[in-house]
């Protein structure tokens, strides 16, 4: 059977009900593109000299992987000239990184993590790209693009997705009419569809948290993962099992596979700080993906997708999955002490 290509798709989400606009599928094109040769370079590995550390650190205080600024900019390189972009963001980059006056300018804005889950780059573990698109303000028409334009709830994306460098190279995407997963065809070099309206079951007996931290969880985190902890003999009354990959592309993707939990909460040894997670390069994109697929996401006392943010480079608490369960936590938030 021939499968349809990621170009077929969306020249169909072009013309259906959704009514893609034309510089949104070029741009996914563009960014696809670039994820594809990331995928190369990232299958390369110690072949193409690209393992180990760099002697620098990000903004975020990290110390930077050669494959994080390589893959940086690699999308930075891609994009800049194809004129749909008024901007863009990384999270490897302090502030936003405008289009060159050379090049013509669009009305959207791109943001991604080029490579997430780079502590596993040296083991050989599944990593990944996410990124999210928004539509630059109507105020930001005929001036530079700043900052605080890009400071949208992740409700506004109108793109959101991620690739998955393991295996198989994936691409996995909603444009805002379900969630569609792509293989990359390495020898014709084409994305191909291979998955269409995934959906997340409600329930689940599978959960994703770094067990090590437990001492610092709130209380309400620490009663759900006792509950899970407890099995059948406890007040779940049934057995669950831990999966945790430190990479946060590859959770989510089991859990749009076959559903789950996945917990990136706020802990107590940074207490000023309402989580590790980027909201803006990973939260949002996530978030926007597990809704579209049945699923819910929050950070405790708030869906994600309608937190405000106030800064580019903003944190937030991860809660995202089985629907279910995720109101189950959250439930527990608004039942036990707040966090201090």
């Amino acid at each position: 059977m021939k499968r349809k290509t990621l170009t077929q798709f969306l020249i169909e989400q072009q013309r259906g009900p959704a009514a893609l606009p034309s510089e949104v599928r070029l741009l996914i094109e563009i960014v696809a593109r670039a994820c594809k040769a990331i995928g190369h370079a990232v299958g390369k590995g110690a072949l193409g000299g690209v393992l180990g550390s760099l002697e620098s650190e990000n903004v975020q205080g990290e110390v930077q992987k050669k494959l994080d600024v390589l893959s940086n900019e690699i999308l930075l390189e891609a994009n800049e000239w194809g004129g749909h972009l008024a901007a863009m963001a990384s999270e490897e980059m302090e502030t936003v990184h405008l289009i060159p006056t050379n090049y013509p300018k669009g009305e959207y804005l791109l943001l991604f993590d080029p490579l997430d889950g780079s502590s596993n780059i040296d083991v050989n573990v599944s990593i990944g790209t996410i990124f999210s698109v928004l539509r630059a303000p109507e105020s930001a028409r005929g001036r530079e693009i700043t900052e605080q334009d890009f400071l949208q709830p992740g409700s506004t994306q109108v793109v959101a997705g991620y690739a998955l460098y393991g295996p198989q190279t994936m691409l996995v995407l909603t444009v805002g009419t379900g969630v569609f997963s792509f293989t990359l065809d390495r020898e014709m070099g084409a994305w191909l569809l291979t998955q269409e309206n995934i959906r997340i079951p409600a329930d689940t007996k599978e959960f994703a948290i770094n067990m090590s931290n437990m001492r610092h969880w709130a209380p309400p985190v620490r009663r759900y993962i006792d509950e899970c902890l407890a099995g059948k003999t406890g007040p779940r009354g049934k057995d669950f099992n831990m999966r945790w990959i430190a990479s946060m592309v590859a959770d989510v993707h089991r859990i749009l596979n076959r559903g789950g939990i996945f917990m990136y909460p706020w802990d107590a040894r940074e207490p000023t700080k309402p989580g590790k997670l980027r909201l803006m390069y990973e939260a949002n994109p996530m978030s926007m993906l597990v809704e579209q697929a049945g699923g819910a996401s929050t950070n405790g006392l708030q869906r994600i997708l309608d937190i405000e943010p106030a800064a580019l480079h903003e944190r937030v608490s991860v809660i995202l999955g089985s629907k279910n369960e995720v109101e189950r936590v959250s439930q527990y938030h608004m039942e036990l002490p707040p966090t201090p």
